[in-house]
């Protein structure tokens, strides 16, 4: 068992199109290795008799259509808690929306439905979206498959997608829906040893996704190839009416543009990315991240983002603010829980035990720094000065590229995953620099996808990633399958979890 459940979406959409395997036959498999991985605490929810239904129609609609079906069609998924999903339960792993099941469906997967594609459940994740290692979520921690060699502590499998990111790489399904607000997508990614892609903001509906940040939230496509983040994107991806800052750009065939050429491409290396204190072994796979695009053909430049220093602490005011706005609907009144009461407690006491007892810390705490930063008294002082920063970083990078810049490669991430309960007790900031190379992406709005390149001293997985123009997600998945394709990253997990 386990073998279906290790194929990538292409070969599986190869293998259901010759027939060879049917999409009852790999959900299945799926669903038998998530059985196995609970130890893992990836899936919060499993819909098994939703999958099996699903994968039979799924080669009802192969059998007919044939090559014409759709990529993703018999091809099972995990869907993080974020996004609603008709009829299933879907807390964004908080305790105030505790027994929430939506009366109706998120655009990302109604595209994923309609494209046949297979759900096996929901996943775990920080709470709201709100932090980096999956620690915050009311259903405990997701863990990483990976451990480190000689020590058998759990790791983080990042945040906030670390369920997402942890089941893609147990191979407990073959693909993953993520968000990314300032990382969420390509760190966790690179934790774990897959692919993770934030597209362009506007790219992919936020309709039916619970929001944390709305000018900076953003889902897209977790696997375990580049190939494959093309494909799930392509079924993702589209404007959308009930999405006002969704795009109304067409999408095109992004496999089709992976060619693997990127012979004359300019490829950016930003100086202030090397920042104090960076662990060799990160500033060595960056160099080798470089030495594989001009292998390929690509040049390399220098370039300057120099607001770069001021990304993190202008996100930490901008996406609480806005997190603190959204999160204001959740009082108990209508959904999810509410607190129990005392006699004579009015609607305020209601509402004040409701938002105490059912948000986690690291929700609270941000809600307060947004509802501080939004304050008559801070306002110009905080958020408009910090969206006035926000600018100058969208700047940097748009100058970068009118100057005839392709993508930029930077490290994905500071450090390879780090011990469960490691980071962040005392000091929440120590957590938050985990976002140092990826927030400065979701605040222009830009697509960036991180590519697992190689692997640290201990055996982790360390990711690169790439930045690259609005809109052009095909240019830069072309580019990073180049990079794959020379980083030649096919390690696996051992599979500790199955005892």
């Amino acid at each position: 068992m386990g073998e279906l459940a290790g194929l990538t979406v292409s070969e599986a959409r190869a293998r259901l199109r010759r027939g060879e395997i049917t999409a009852r036959e790999i959900t299945e498999d799926c669903l038998a290795e998530i059985e196995k991985a609970a130890p893992l605490g990836a899936f919060v929810e499993v819909t098994a008799e939703k999958a099996r239904a699903m994968a039979e129609a799924a080669d009802a609609r192969l059998a007919s259509e044939g090559e014409d079906a759709p990529s993703m069609c018999g091809i099972p998924v995990g869907i993080k808690d974020l996004f609603c999903v008709e009829g299933v339960r879907t807390q964004a792993a908080s305790k105030i929306l505790e027994g929430f099941r939506p009366p109706y469906e998120s655009t990302v997967t109604a595209k994923l439905w309609q494209a046949g594609a297979v759900m096996l459940g929901k996943l775990n994740m920080d709470e709201f979206a709100m932090g980096s290692s999956n620690e915050t979520s009311y259903f405990g921690p997701a863990v990483n498959p990976w451990r480190a060699e000689g020590d058998a502590r759990p790791l983080t499998p990042g945040g906030s997608s670390g369920g997402s990111a942890s089941a893609v790489a147990a191979r407990l399904c073959l693909a993953a829906t993520g968000t990314d607000t300032g990382g969420s997508i390509r760190q966790p990614a690179a934790f774990t040893g897959i692919v993770g892609l934030k597209p362009t903001y506007g790219r992919v509906s936020r309709w039916g996704i619970v929001a944390f940040a709305s000018s900076l939230d953003q889902a897209g496509p977790m696997t375990r190839s580049v190939r494959d983040a093309a494909i799930m994107l392509q079924a993702m991806a589209g404007e959308d009416p009930k999405d006002s800052t969704s795009a109304p750009h067409p999408v095109p065939d992004f496999e089709a543009m992976l060619t693997g050429d990127i012979r004359g491409r300019r490829i950016g290396i930003p100086r202030e990315y090397r920042v104090e204190g960076m662990p060799a072994e990160i500033e060595a796979l960056w160099q080798a991240g470089i030495d594989m695009l001009k292998d390929a053909g690509a040049e390399i430049v220098d370039i300057s983002l120099p607001h770069t220093k001021y990304a993190l602490p202008a996100y930490y005011v901008i996406a609480p603010a806005e997190a603190s706005s959204n999160l204001a609907r959740y009082d108990g009144v209508r959904y999810g829980y509410r607190a129990k009461l005392a006699p004579g407690d009015g609607i305020v006491e209601m509402y004040e035990k409701t938002r105490a007892e059912g948000f986690g810390d690291e929700v609270k705490r941000r809600v307060m720094i947004g509802t501080y930063v939004l304050s008559a008294g801070y306002y110009d002082a905080y958020y408009n000065r910090a969206r006035k920063v926000r600018t100058l970083i969208r700047q940097d990078f748009e100058q970068s590229f009118a100057s005839g810049i392709d993508a930029i490669l930077t490290p994905a991430t500071p450090s390879a995953a780090f011990a469960l309960g490691e980071k962040g007790k005392g000091d929440p900031v120590e957590m938050y620099l985990n976002d140092i190379f990826t927030v400065p992406v979701n605040l222009a709005g830009l697509p960036g996808i991180s590519v697992p390149a190689g692997r640290d001293e201990k055996g982790l997985p360390l990711g690169l990633q790439l930045i690259g123009r609005p809109w052009e997600e095909g240019e830069l998945m072309n580019v990073a399958l180049a990079l794959e394709e020379r980083a030649g990253f096919d390690a696996a997990p051992t599979p500790w979890w199955k005892g």
